[in-house]
């Protein structure tokens, strides 16, 4: 682990970077990173895929709290899209965790690969992302959304250890909302993805007990991530606002490609 911990950290600066910028919290960085340090080091059986996604959501408790904070104090959360979806968000994020602790490594490769690849069409062939009209009273959320597209998201989410932006993110664009309001509300919904997710895979009952680790939660990779997006998340506080609407959504999707390729890749 210690010959990984210069890469940890400049990926954990990175994930600190997509926190702020995008709501991310982490997952899409973190997951091909965890896995990849995992493939390289860990014995030949070790369950790296599993420990990627629940090393993810770990980081994420604490990167989308930090950065949810950060958006509250600057006013950029409004109430209406945080509850009850949070909440509904929460049950599916149980499930979700809990089902994956079920799946086999490829599949959960092969679901997270998919889902990346579902979120990239979406945000370019669908209207309503890349570029959205100035609304001063942006359109609520129904209660079906809210429900049964809460429940959905958490389960996804968590299942992949990517905390639900890539869901929330496009859902609130296509209310009326801004990026820099768009993910600025993704990380707050970030935090029940996570806290749920952590506990099922902490607590999971097929985990290894290896030293280093908390049921499938790597505890050394999971702490340089954070030494590296926790300074990372303080210093661009201010950056959000400032990046035009239109560079700010474009700038969402090529990273999630950026992501996709190097997974397919790298075979992660």
């Amino acid at each position: 682990m210690l010959s990984s911990l210069p890469a940890l950290l400049f990926f954990g600066c990175l994930t600190g970077v997509t926190t702020v910028l995008f709501g991310f919290g982490g997952g899409f960085l973190t997951v091909p990173v965890v896995y990849g340090v995992w493939t390289a080091t860990a014995r030949p059986d070790a369950d790296a895929m599993h420990v990627a996604v629940a090393t993810s959501t770990a980081v994420m408790v604490v990167n989308a709290t930090a950065a949810a904070l950060v958006q509250w104090r600057r006013g950029r959360l409004r109430r209406a899209y945080v509850w009850p979806l949070a909440g509904f968000i929460t049950a599916g994020a149980a499930a979700g965790s809990f089902a994956a602790t079920f799946l086999g490594g490829t599949a959960l490769r092969l679901l997270f690969a998919g889902y990346l690849l579902v979120t990239i069409c979406d945000s370019l062939l669908r209207k309503g992302f890349l570029s959205v009209a100035h609304q001063p009273r942006p359109r609520p959320l129904g209660r079906a959304t809210t429900t049964l597209g809460g429940t959905g998201i958490g389960l996804v989410a968590a299942a992949l250890g990517v905390g639900g932006s890539v869901m929330t993110v496009p859902l609130l664009r296509r209310r009326g909302l801004p990026m820099a309001e768009a993910t600025a509300l993704a990380n707050p919904l970030s935090v029940p993805v996570a806290v749920a997710g952590t506990l099922v895979y902490a607590l999971a009952p097929g985990a290894s007990t290896a030293s280093g680790r908390l049921g499938y939660v790597d505890l050394a990779a999971g702490a340089a991530l954070l030494l590296g997006s926790l300074p990372t998340i303080t210093l661009l506080r201010r950056v959000t606002g400032r990046v035009p609407d239109r560079v700010h959504s474009v700038a969402y999707v090529v990273l999630l490609l950026a992501v996709l390729v190097v997974m397919v890749a790298t075979g992660a």
